[in-house]
């Protein structure tokens, strides 16, 4: 076996320098406090039990309209809003958008029956309707990420008169296409088992399952990146900020995590067009809006086949594919993230083949 060829010389150079990063990392710390994700203002616009409808207003003008955002269940749409130069919601709002956004909020043991026809005829409807009312339109435009893109064509295919136009990022659709590990994990579970006992499934126990599914990267290599960089506070105070987005993570209600691990995951109900939300049947092919479909090339949790298998389900909607290099959270949270900039100007352009972004894969 090799040996090392370190000399003294060198690993007390190493460990002076070590010494001297943690102290500018304990300086660095002390001067930043507590980081918390949100860069744009905004104010609550509607609220029914936990979830609350907040408005970020559009900077200048011209008025773009508005545009509703719907987030996953699991983490918190804060991640939409991490801060200053990497934020979706701030670059949206600069473009003129009035941006409503869902607030899931966090379940509580008493919430344990609240399931999916709950929240997307329920909340979600609720919601549309109040701005459809208070804005006196007939359709809003909609954006969904991940989960929510998920909730977001479930409800353009149950309720197409009350969507204008549908934009679905890191979006799963198929949810049995051969890369995706995330599925084939819970596919194996025993569903029933896990929740028969439980109101809420916890927060932290599907977040490490997540993690889990790149351990290397997301629980040691970070780690030791975020020492590396202890004397930039500018990283750091990111790093924070991300850190305290990811473990604050909300319980899933019992009959929620079953419904959407079985139907959705175990089951592949939405391709296969099986699927049933309060009794009415999901059929994508009602979704009448013209979709904008941005997925990540690089992203794990939702493989790029998973969102693209939305082309050949849609039959007759206007559809334009982008692609954006980068993993599933990183296409939000790099500087100047490009999605604002994809949505913004589709969003703009009149709708039809012609006037698709200049970058689509489809």
């Amino acid at each position: 076996m090799p040996r090392l060829a370190l000399s003294t010389d060198a690993i007390a150079r190493e460990l002076l320098d070590f010494n001297q990063r943690a102290a500018l990392g304990v300086r660095t710390l002390r001067e930043l406090g507590a980081q918390r994700p949100g860069a744009t203002p905004r104010q609550p616009f509607w609220q029914r039990d936990k979830v609350t409808l907040y408005h970020y207003a559009a900077a200048g003008t011209p008025r773009q309209g508005p545009l509703l955002i719907v987030y996953a269940l699991v983490n918190r749409p804060d991640m939409a809003d991490l801060e200053d130069g990497r934020s979706l919601i701030q670059g949206l709002v600069e473009r003129g958008f009035d941006v409503y956004l869902i607030d899931w909020g966090y379940p509580a043991t008493t919430d344990r029956e609240i399931g999916l026809a709950d929240y997307i005829n329920g909340y979600l409807d609720a919601a549309v309707d109040h701005l459809r009312t208070v804005l006196e339109r007939c359709a809003l435009p909609m954006l969904g990420i991940c989960q929510g893109g998920t909730f977001s064509l479930c409800y353009a295919a149950l309720h197409p008169e009350k969507v204008e136009r549908l934009v679905t990022t890191v979006t799963p659709v198929d949810f049995h296409t051969a890369d995706d590990t995330l599925a084939h994990l819970v596919r194996h579970l025993d569903i029933d088992a896990l929740v028969q006992h439980r109101s809420t499934i916890s927060g932290d126990l599907l977040n490490a399952l997540f993690l889990s599914l790149k351990p290397y990267q997301l629980l040691q290599q970070k780690y030791l990146r975020f020492i590396e960089n202890l004397d930039d506070s500018r990283a750091t105070a990111m790093f924070l900020r991300m850190e305290q987005w990811i473990f604050d993570s909300p319980n899933l209600t019992a009959r929620a995590c079953r419904e959407f691990a079985r139907d959705f995951y175990q089951q592949n109900k939405l391709i296969r067009g099986d699927l049933e939300i309060g009794g009415r049947r999901v059929d994508l092919a009602r979704v009448r809006a013209p979709v904008l479909n941005i997925y990540a090339r690089d992203d794990h949790l939702v493989p790029p086949a998973s969102s693209q298998a939305l082309r050949g389900a849609l039959k007759g909607a206007d559809y334009t594919e982008h692609e954006l290099a980068g993993g599933h959270i990183g296409v939000y949270v790099t500087a100047r993230s490009p999605v604002a900039a994809v949505v913004g100007d589709w969003l703009k352009a009149p709708t039809g083949a012609a006037k698709r972004p200049p970058h689509e894969t489809g």
